[in-house]
């Protein structure tokens, strides 16, 4: 009889072939009570197709199912004739009270109702045909919620900040840690805010507390499924209180403003054209408040309907109300305050229009 050769295997999956011991080689041998008339043995029909496991992609990798979800798991399959397909759970025969399979032509289901953790581990499926076996390995992981911390302590408090510690869950629902979340509620409110998340060690510093107000923390474990479903809340509360300040006023030297008047922009010389109002502009600085004088040619126009006279924040002006060819000349403005005065000239010319 030849041997048959071993087809490709299909990935996650292998295929061993059992080898033949001498007595399989020797013709089967009559019995001394078998007879002429005695029926032949019965031959295995011929292995059309090796057995083969297709293992889907998503499983090649540990599967990760939540507590109380579905397993549903379809795993096809070739070999002809039908080949037997068997299943284990770590190395033991499947627990049928929790755990069903149906065998099909061409792929074998496994299916829990409600995962618990207790389903997690190393699932491995056979198909044998003949002396022709092909395996695949499946990691099944049921997780959930881990438990809270076993406790918190509030270790310091110093200014706006506080110090806690606290220990790990005993249970860490059967997956590592993603870290912890730490909360703070104060008395006034008691409302609870989140100051750290995904946080990996178990001591930390919660800083940008308020004066006046009580704290009291909580801390909860997270892993991939959330937040534990409780936590341990610090027995201590953290008083944040308000220090004694004592302001202590500094002796300064009263500074003297006075000032002279000085002219920081001076007049400007223009020309004007009769009938078209004119303004003539200068600012000036002094302290106290100095008295502002108009003068023209020397004279004091101060009064003078023709004429408008405005100050304000040290700039002075002096409208000129339809000027005629006698209002040209050299106009003045004087700024007077106790401590000084000055002055500053402009000339006006005043055209006719032709």
């Amino acid at each position: 009889m030849e041997a048959a050769t071993a087809p490709e295997v299909a990935a996650g999956s292998k295929l061993k072939v059992k080898e033949a011991s001498p007595a399989d080689a020797e013709p089967p041998q009559a019995s001394p009570g078998q007879g002429a008339g005695s029926p032949t043995p019965q031959l295995l029909p011929p292995i059309e197709e090796h057995p083969k496991i297709w293992l889907p992609r998503a499983l090649r990798q540990t599967y990760i199912r939540k507590v109380g979800d579905t397993v549903n798991l379809l795993i096809p399959f070739q070999g002809k004739p039908k080949p037997q397909a068997i299943w284990t759970h770590d190395g033991c025969a499947l627990d049928t009270r929790r755990v069903s399979v149906r065998n099909g032509e061409r792929d074998s289901i496994l299916f829990i109702r409600e995962a618990q953790r207790a389903d997690s581990g190393r699932y491995q499926l056979r198909v044998q045909l003949g002396g022709l076996e092909a395996t695949a390995t499946i990691d099944i992981l049921v997780i959930e919620r881990p438990g809270p911390p076993q406790s918190i302590k509030l270790v310091d408090v110093w200014g706006f900040s506080a110090t806690l510690e606290w220990t790990p869950p005993q249970d860490t629902g059967n997956t590592a840690l993603l870290g912890y979340t730490v909360q703070k509620a104060d008395t006034k409110s008691g409302l609870w805010f989140t100051v750290l998340e995904h946080y990996h060690r178990t001591s930390c510093i919660v800083s940008d507390l308020i004066i006046g107000n009580s704290y009291a923390f909580r801390v909860f474990a997270e892993n991939q499924c959330g937040l534990s479903e409780t936590a341990p809340i610090t027995t201590d509360l953290a008083h944040i209180q308000k220090a004694a300040t004592v302001y202590k006023t500094k002796g300064f030297a009263q500074r003297d403003f006075s000032e002279a008047p000085k002219f920081t922009q001076p007049l400007a010389d223009c020309t004007t054209v009769t009938g078209y109002n004119t303004q003539l502009f200068c600012c000036v600085r002094a302290s106290p408040r100095p008295k502002i004088i108009w003068l023209k040619n020397k004279m004091d126009i101060q009064g003078n309907p023709k004429y408008r006279a405005l100050t304000h924040l040290g700039i002075c002006s002096l409208e000129i109300r339809k000027p005629g060819p006698f209002d040209g000349g050299i106009y003045t403005c004087k700024a007077v305050n106790p401590l000084g005065e000055a002055s500053v000239d402009c000339r006006v010319d005043v055209k006719v229009p032709n």
